[in-house]
């Protein structure tokens, strides 16, 4: 179904391509010079039929070409420059669907299921992954279509602007109005979807980047803002803006719009120098320090059987609760007693569970635990605060004046008025009669 519905897409992309470079010649540009050959008519088809051609070639060649396959006797040189390596254990790349090594800056498609040399992206609009020997093709296929539609667009325009306030016979027709009107629609959100699209690659080109690779350019920049890592990994790949693109598009800078063979098998690539003038060794794609593994570097990761883990290992012992120290403990009391009284109904001739005294640590006589005691979770990253409360305020204030909180309510008497005087309980009669 993936190889029925690609093959619909390339000719759907196809008939795309000519509807947009035909149909403007045959019902627009060739009524508007009167349907007749001229050297004026020559002069502005010729040079768009030209692109058209180009465009139609390299579309050809990037849906046809092998991007490029691992051999199966290919092994890897530990000691050559550009050697590449896992981000986990160090050791050799090593697909292990194709179940084989992997050269530097070959990565598995899924969709062709199988590894592919210098891989870029699997583009579906040509069914075919971008990858070491079509990436030449690629970019110039997104050339020609960037300038082929301008000149399109910029031809009907000017048919556009040359029937303003023109004679009644220069005008349009219904069928050359609607078909202007099909080509702005086909033409310009193409030109603009892949002129965008062109600007990232012919940037990523002149840096000698894959997307993948730049994908993972954006992660060590992250590593490096995130403090992982101390300083920013040179990419090792970019050689020179001149010397990139004719990794790319071949050494003659005349034939870089032509088609031609990408240079090198795909197997071994330049590197950049370091300040000594050497072939930089640093490992890209640089490793993330988090996902390493201590000792063993051959040893394959496997996630712990619980998340309660200490160092990737057994399980840390000191992983406590933060309110197992103060839940209460249940015992047995000594000679058959009970706790509860005989007219309880949970009560139960020969004893039952009573409350266990060593819990006084943090439990009172009156069942009350001290709120103002930060409980720690040991063996983790930080402490667990209980928010304090109106109640839990007045008690701690209680227990700092030495009080038992939530046993009685402490009485502070009111000082004393001053005495009254004697003849305050004399009757007013008699103190007019005296």
């Amino acid at each position: 179904m993936a190889g029925l519905l690609g093959r619909l897409v390339v000719n759907f992309v196809l008939l795309l391509i000519c509807f947009i470079a035909y149909s403007s010649q045959i019902f627009v540009i060739w009524p508007w010079y009167g349907r007749e050959v001229s050297v004026q008519l020559l002069t502005l088809l010729v040079p768009f039929n030209v692109l058209v051609g180009m465009l139609l070639w390299n579309y050809f060649l990037c849906v046809t070409t092998d991007p490029g396959q691992v051999p199966e006797t290919w092994k890897p040189d530990t000691h050559a420059d550009g050697y590449e390596v896992k981000k986990l254990t160090g050791g050799p790349r090593f697909c292990r669907y194709c179940e084989r090594p992997k050269p530097p800056r070959t990565h598995h498609c899924r969709q062709c299921g199988r590894c592919v040399l210098r891989m870029d992206h699997h583009c579906p609009w040509i069914n075919n992954c971008v990858g070491h020997f079509n990436h030449g093709h690629f970019v110039r296929f997104l050339f020609y279509v960037d300038v082929a539609c301008s000149y399109h667009v910029a031809m009907v325009t000017q048919r556009v602007y040359s029937s303003l306030g023109a004679r009644y016979w220069d005008e349009p027709d219904s069928m050359e109005l609607i078909f202007i009107i099909l080509n702005y629609v086909a033409c310009v959100p193409v030109l603009m979807s892949v002129g965008a699209f062109s600007l990232y690659h012919f940037n990523a080109l002149m840096n000698n980047t894959t997307t993948i690779e730049g994908w993972e350019k954006d992660k060590a920049a992250t590593m490096v803002r995130r403090g992982k890592i101390r300083e920013q990994v040179k990419f090792p790949y970019n050689i020179g803006r001149r010397r990139n693109i004719e990794s790319i598009l071949g050494k003659n800078a005349w034939l870089w719009c032509w088609p031609s063979v990408t240079p090198g098998n795909g197997l071994k690539y330049e590197l950049t120098e370091d300040d000594d003038g050497q072939p930089a060794s640093e490992i890209w794609p640089p490793r993330d320090p988090a996902a390493m593994h201590d000792g063993d570097p051959n040893k394959e990761f496997v996630l712990p059987d619980t998340p309660w883990t200490y160092e990737n290992g057994s399980i840390n012992p000191e992983l406590q609760p933060s309110n197992s120290a103060g839940r209460l403990r249940k015992r047995t009391p000594p000679d058959g007693t009970s706790a509860l009284p005989p007219y309880h109904p949970d009560y139960q001739p020969g004893g039952g569970p009573v409350d266990d005294d060593d819990s006084t640590d943090e439990e009172d006589d009156y069942g009350y635990t001290d709120p103002s005691k930060t409980k720690v979770r040991r063996g983790s990253e930080g402490y667990e605060v209980r928010p304090a409360q109106r109640e839990d305020m007045l008690a701690r204030y209680l227990l700092e004046i030495g009080e038992t909180p939530q046993r009685y309510h402490r009485y502070i008497p009111q000082p004393d008025s001053e005495p009254e005087s004697e003849g305050d309980d004399v009757p007013l009669g008699q103190q007019l009669h005296h």
